[in-house]
C-alpha cells in the first residue's frame, strides 16, 4: 500500500504531503489547479522521465517521495531479490539537484532502471491516453500474457532467447553462399592474418610492460639527474647528506640520555627515522643499478612495442581483442578449408533451432487460446458491470505461419459488438473514446484480480463518460477498492462520492507565486466539494442538498455492493 507522498519544490507545488489510505482515494479539482503534477511527481519517484525545468523558480532541487508498507511475501521476495534491504517498508526516493538526478530506495542510492523495475512491483498507474493504446494489437498481446501468468511469462523468455539464435543462424546461412573466387581470397587472407599475429605471439598485459619501460628508457637520463640528487641528499657517505645529519643527531642524543629517561623515547623514534633512511638510501642505489641498459636493450624494447601497437592498429585496440580476432580467424579460417561440412553442419543446426523455436511457440499459443476464452468471458461480465448492456467481447488468437518473432508465432486481437445484432469487429474499428476508457478498467479489473500489485492509480478513468455510465464505473472503482488501494484523478461527483477518503487540490495565490495545495476534506467540505463538481459556479442550498444525498447513497451502493460480494 502507498502510505504516503511528499513532493517538494515541484513546479507549482512549494511542499505537499499525502497521507494516502485502505480503499478508494480520490482527488478532485478544478481544470489546471495542478491534479496532474501530483500524478507527474509520483511517475518521477518511480523513474519515469520529467522534464528539468519542474523545478521551482528560485529552488535549489525538487523531491519527490514515496512510502510503500509492504505486507505481500512474493512483493517482498521480489524486492529482496534486487538487492534492495526491507523489512516491512519501502521509501523511493528522486531528487533532482542542478540538472541531476539522484535517486534512492531505503537510503541507498540506486539507479533509474532499478526504480523502474521497483515500481513494476509495487504499483500500476493508468495515465490520461493509456487507454488509446488498445488500438494497437501489441497492446492486446501484453494484456493477454499478463493474464496467462507465470507460465507464458517463462515461455515468452524461452521463445525470445530461441528466436534470436534461430535469426543469428538464419542471417549467418543466408551470408555463408559465396563462389569459389571469394572463398579462396578470404582463406588467403585468414591465413595471412593468423601467421601475422601468430609470429607476434602477443602476451596479454605485455603492452602495459613495454610502455613503462619504454617512457623509463627514453627519459633515462632525466630520471638518472634526479634519481642521484635523491641519492645524494638521503647518503651517509655526503656530510651534507640526510643520513650523516641523522647520524650526527642521535650520536647527541646517546650522549644526554643517561640523564632524562623521557629522551629513550625520542631515540628509540630517532633510530627507527634512521633505519627507515638507510633502507630507502639502498633501493635508490639499487634502482640506479638497474637504470643502466644497452643501445641494444633500448632497440629490443622499441621494436616490440612498434610490432604491437601495430598489431593493434589492425586487429584491436587491446591484445585482447587481437587474441580473440585471431580466434575468431582460426575458426573462420577452418569453416572455409571444409566448407561443405560447414554449410551442412549451420543448416542442420538452423532447423534444430527452428524445431524448438516451433515447439516452444505452440505451447505458447496453445496457453494463449486457453486464457483466451477465460479473459473473453471475464471481460464480457466486466463490461456488462459498466454499462455494455448484451456487449460481446473475444479475443482472436491467430497464427502467422511460417513467421516467428520475440514473441511467437501468434497474432492477438480484441474483437467486440457493442450493440445487439452487430458482428464482431476490431477493437479500433468500435469503440469511442469514452468506451476505450471503460474497456481500459474492465482489463485493469479482471487482471486486478491476478497479479500481486496492491496499488492503482486511475488519471482521468472517467474521461468521455456521463449520467448512468459514469455511476456504474464508480461502482467498479469501488469494489476494485474492496481488494487493492484505488488512487484515482476525477471530474466526475459520482465518482468522487465513492470516496473512502477525499482530497482537493487547488491553486492559491500570495500575491507572488502561485501553489498548488493538497487538503485532505473533512466530511463537511466533502459535501460542498461535490456540490462544486454538480453545481458548477453556483452553490446553492439545493446544490448542497443534492450533494449530501448523493454521498449517503453512495455509501449505502457500497455497503451493498460489499455484502453481495461476500455471499
Amino acid at each position: 500500500m502507498l502510505v504516503n507522498l511528499h513532493i517538494k519544490n515541484l513546479a507549482l507545488i512549494e511542499e505537499a504531503e499525502i497521507d494516502f489510505q485502505k480503499g478508494l482515494n480520490i482527488l478532485t479539482g478544478e481544470t489546471g489547479v495542478g491534479k496532474s503534477i501530483i500524478i507527474d511527481s509520483v511517475h518521477f519517484a518511480l523513474g519515469q522521465k520529467i522534464s528539468k525545468d519542474v523545478v521551482r523558480d528560485n529552488a535549489d532541487y525538487a523531491l519527490a517521495e514515496l512510502v510503500f508498507e509492504m505486507d505481500n511475501d512474493r512483493q517482498l521476495q521480489a524486492v529482496r531479490e534486487m538487492d534492495i534491504p526491507v523489512e516491512n517498508e519501502v521509501v523511493m526516493q528522486r531528487k533532482i539537484v542542478n540538472g541531476r538526478s539522484i535517486s534512492k530506495v531505503n537510503g541507498e542510492t540506486v539507479t533509474t532502471g532499478m526504480l523502474q523495475e521497483l515500481a513494476d512491483i509495487l504499483i500500476d498507474i493508468h495515465g490520461q491516453h493509456e487507454h488509446q493504446s488498445l488500438l494497437k494489437k501489441k497492446k492486446h498481446m501484453e494484456v493477454l500474457d499478463s493474464f496467462c501468468g507465470q507460465p507464458v511469462a517463462i515461455l515468452i523468455e524461452q521463445v525470445k532467447e530461441y528466436h534470436e539464435q534461430y535469426m543469428k543462424l538464419k542471417n549467418e546461412f543466408s551470408n555463408a553462399n559465396i563462389d569459389n573466387t571469394a572463398r579462396n581470397k578470404e582463406i588467403i587472407l585468414a591465413s595471412f592474418e593468423i601467421e601475422e599475429i601468430e609470429n607476434a605471439i602477443p602476451v596479454v598485459g605485455e603492452d602495459v610492460s613495454l610502455e613503462q619501460d619504454y617512457r623509463r628508457m627514453v627519459n633515462a637520463k632525466k630520471i638518472m639527474e634526479a634519481i642521484n640528487m635523491v641519492h645524494l641528499y638521503t647518503s651517509y657517505d655526503d656530510e651534507n647528506g640526510a643520513g650523516e645529519s641523522l647520524g650526527r643527531a642521535l650520536r647527541e642524543l646517546r650522549s644526554i640520555i643517561i640523564y632524562d629517561e623521557k629522551l629513550e623515547t625520542m631515540q628509540t623514534e630517532l633510530s627507527e627515522i634512521d633505519n627507515l633512511l638507510n633502507d630507502f638510501n639502498r633501493v635508490v642505489a639499487d634502482y640506479i643499478d638497474e637504470l643502466e641498459f644497452s643501445d641494444e636493450e633500448f632497440q629490443v624494447v622499441e621494436d616490440r612495442l612498434n610490432k604491437i601497437n601495430y598489431l593493434k592498429s589492425k586487429y584491436g585496440s587491446s591484445i585482447e581483442e587481437i587474441l580473440t580476432y585471431f580466434e575468431a580467424q582460426k575458426k573462420r579460417l577452418q569453416q572455409l578449408q571444409d566448407y561443405d561440412y560447414y554449410l551442412e553442419s549451420l543448416e542442420k543446426e538452423t532447423e534444430k533451432i527452428k524445431d524448438i523455436l516451433f515447439e516452444k511457440s505452440e505451447a505458447l499459443s496453445n496457453i494463449r487460446q486457453e486464457n483466451a476464452v477465460m479473459l473473453s468471458q471475464q471481460m464480457k461480465e466486466a463490461l456488462n458491470d459498466l454499462n455494455f448492456l448484451d456487449a460481446r467481447f473475444e479475443i482472436e488468437v491467430r497464427r502467422m505461419h511460417n513467421h516467428f518473432s520475440a514473441s511467437g508465432f501468434d497474432e492477438v486481437e480484441f474483437m467486440i459488438s457493442t450493440n445487439p445484432g452487430e458482428r464482431l469487429k476490431p477493437l479500433e474499428m468500435i469503440a469511442s473514446g469514452g468506451e476505450m476508457s471503460r474497456i481500459m478498467l474492465a482489463i485493469k479489473t479482471v487482471l486486478a484480480k491476478k497479479d500481486e500489485i496492491g496499488v492503482l492509480i486511475f488519471d482521468e478513468i472517467d474521461s468521455g463518460i456521463s449520467g448512468r455510465t459514469a455511476q456504474k464505473v464508480s461502482e467498479k472503482l469501488a469494489l476494485l477498492s474492496g481488494t487493492h488501494q484505488v488512487i484515482c484523478v476525477t471530474h466526475l461527483p459520482q465518482i468522487a462520492a465513492m470516496a473512502d477518503v477525499h482530497f482537493e487540490i487547488t491553486k492559491v495565490t500570495n500575491g507572488e507565486h502561485t501553489l498548488t495545495h493538497v487538503e485532505k476534506l473533512n466530511s463537511t467540505k466533502i459535501t460542498e466539494e461535490l456540490a462544486r463538481m454538480l453545481g458548477g459556479a453556483e452553490i446553492t442550498p439545493v446544490v448542497l442538498k443534492n450533494a449530501e444525498e448523493m454521498k449517503k447513497l453512495a455509501t449505502h451502493t457500497k455497503e451493498k455492493l460489499f455484502n453481495n460480494r461476500d455471499i
